[in-house]
């Protein structure tokens, strides 16, 4: 899901404009992110904490050459989801295991020999 299909999902559900919509959710972002600047945290009751956190730098090797590279240390943003949020994407894993149960498993093909056309 993108930006664009949030803003049309909510714009559809309280029949607003989707160009007010789309000002409403940059607005939303901006502040998030203006609150990170700030107080390093945010906490959304039942939606999750998003938190600054510091990566410390560390001594990485290039897949490509093998070398040693200095990887410098840097902030990141992290997010825990809260408990209600967890609650509803647990769900998922009971709808998909109840699924799976009742797809019955597939034999699985012999490959075809591969030989001289005639």
């Amino acid at each position: 899901m993108t930006k664009k299909d949030i803003i049309k999902q909510i714009s559809d559900r309280i029949d607003l404009p989707q160009v007010t919509m789309r000002d409403v959710v940059q607005s939303t972002f901006d502040a998030i992110i203006d609150s990170l600047m700030v107080s390093h945290r945010l906490e959304l009751r039942n939606f999750g904490v998003f938190e600054v956190k510091e990566r410390r730098g560390r001594r990485a090797r290039n897949p490509r050459t093998g070398e040693p590279v200095d990887v410098p240390a840097r902030f990141v943003v992290s997010f825990k989801a809260g408990k209600e949020m967890d609650e509803k994407i647990q769900q998922l894993r009971k709808h998909y295991s109840a699924q799976t149960a009742k797809v019955p498993v597939k034999a699985v093909a012999e490959p075809n020999p591969v030989g001289p056309s005639t």
